[in-house]
């Protein structure tokens, strides 16, 4: 078997506890405590679930940073996040990598949009959420 279908079935698989521990936590705005608990899969991990547990650590960061007033970090770290869920299949362990991508990059536009000084003032509809899907 290929390395590339190796990594294909990889994220087929289902979720782990761990992962869906820190869903839950990053649906629940615990980003910080979402990127500790993802860290902990993203060490030993390889190919498409390292990229993955990145890309959904570096949003989760993002958002984090959002909330302490770090505008450039934001920003910074949701193009990062996106760039790394962008090499992925559209679901990967039953998350929705494509619609995470679609709403981490309409909260970076709504922060654009609002600037340094009011970045406080975005509408948390806009907050990303992990969606898992059915495979």
């Amino acid at each position: 078997m290929s390395a590339s279908l190796e990594l294909t079935k990889i994220c087929q698989d289902s979720p782990s506890g761990q992962l869906l521990l820190g869903i839950r936590q990053f649906n629940a705005g615990q980003w910080y405590e979402c990127h500790e608990t993802l860290e902990l899969l993203w060490i030993p991990a390889t190919g498409d679930l390292r990229t993955l547990y990145q890309g959904i650590i570096q949003i989760a960061i993002a958002l984090h940073h959002w909330r302490n007033g770090n505008f450039n970090g934001a920003i910074s770290l949701l193009d990062g996040g996106v760039d790394y869920l962008s090499k992925l299949p559209q679901i990967c362990l039953w998350i929705d990598v494509a619609e995470l991508i679609t709403q981490a990059e309409s909260v970076k536009k709504q922060l654009e949009g609002l600037g340094k000084a009011r970045m406080a003032e975005l509408d948390t509809h806009f907050i990303p959420k992990i969606v898992t899907a059915s495979v």
